[in-house]
């Protein structure tokens, strides 16, 4: 029989999910508060204009990235906890090419960016979800949200078009992806994510508290790295250098595939970092807005972190090629 719990558990649970979030978040805004003020200070001891523009990139990317990371740590957790997995087996088809597109479509139910699609996908495959159908998920959660869509409508006014071809690029693509991986995936290049063991007398409340701390320490980590990649690939590039594709419809498209991947914006800004490149076509602004929430370097440094370097390293280049490709055609179509 299952465990039956009285009023004094669930609130027993609520206070400790409490505490434990105003603890986090205590902590985060401490670390924030210290390096915006010790941040300065160094940057003086050791100033020049790179290493002051890197620190802001940096500190940007990161602070932009962790309440959504958190929030994809929550949801994770709460997965792995209080979910059984035969409601997985239940909303999915058993055949992954019928999966995949349902679950492309479900990305529209997460409103959230990249940093909370990972460890979801990953929580998913701890329940039994095909990889592919995991996989596509989490493609399409950080790019056709409600959120982002509605973003990118107030990025571009009077211009649903865009919205539209943003929403049918970004789904294509991760459909496509997750019937690639279902045709074509080896076990050997993805590490799956292994369920964690839990104890007899382990409740519910604790697995849900483990799975989140270990979930967001192991994420954030990553998260970190690929900022701080970010940060440097943003200040080693010239500006001089971009402007010199902006002449060039076949060579703006890719280029601004390639800043998308290096930029980190958060999905549900970079409409407006797009409709500020006004020099570049809007097929080449579109490729931006593809790409940018399904592979850049914080991104591929979580996947990494979660499913190995081998498989980060052939899934973001092919999702790369495929985000570009399904730009190409729907901007070609729509816009």
């Amino acid at each position: 029989m299952g465990s039956r719990y009285g009023p004094l558990d669930v609130a027993w649970l609520a206070v400790r999910t409490l505490v434990g979030l105003a603890v986090g978040g205590a902590a985060l805004l401490t670390v924030v508060l210290v390096a915006q003020f010790l941040g300065p200070l160094v940057v003086l001891e050791v100033y020049t204009p790179p290493v002051a523009a890197w620190w802001t990139v940096f500190t940007a990317v990161v602070v932009q990235g962790v309440p959504f990371l958190l929030l994809g740590t929550l949801v994770s957790a709460a997965i792995g906890a209080f979910v059984p997995e035969r409601v997985f087996s239940g909303l999915l088809p058993r055949n992954p090419a019928l999966a995949v597109p349902i679950a492309g479509a479900a990305g529209v139910v997460l409103p959230g960016c990249e940093c909370a699609s990972v460890p979801v996908a990953g929580s998913l495959m701890r329940r039994g979800v095909a990889p592919a159908a995991a996989l596509a998920f989490l493609l399409s959660a950080p790019a056709i949200n409600p959120v982002v869509l509605v973003a990118t409508s107030l990025a571009f006014p009077g211009q649903p078009l865009m919205v539209a071809a943003r929403f049918v690029a970004s789904l294509l693509t991760a459909v496509v992806m997750g019937w690639l991986w279902a045709r074509f995936g080896r076990e050997e290049w993805l590490r799956l994510p292994t369920a964690r063991p839990a104890g007899a007398d382990s409740s519910r409340g604790h697995t849900f508290t483990a799975e989140l701390q270990q979930d967001f320490l192991h994420a954030g980590g990553f998260l970190v790295l690929g900022s701080a990649a970010a940060a440097t690939f943003n200040m080693a590039v010239p500006r001089s250098l971009l402007d010199v594709f902006t002449s060039s419809a076949w060579l703006a498209v890719p280029l601004l595939a390639l800043l998308a991947v290096v930029l980190c914006v958060c999905s549900e800004a970079d409409g407006f970092v797009a409709a500020s490149l006004s020099g570049f076509s809007p097929t080449a602004r579109l490729a931006f807005m593809v790409v940018g929430p399904m592979v850049d370097l914080k991104l591929v440094a979580l996947q990494a972190g979660t499913f190995g370097r081998g498989f980060a390293v052939r899934f973001s280049s092919v999702t790369w090629s495929v985000a570009l490709v399904s730009s190409v055609l729907v901007g070609w179509w729509l816009l």
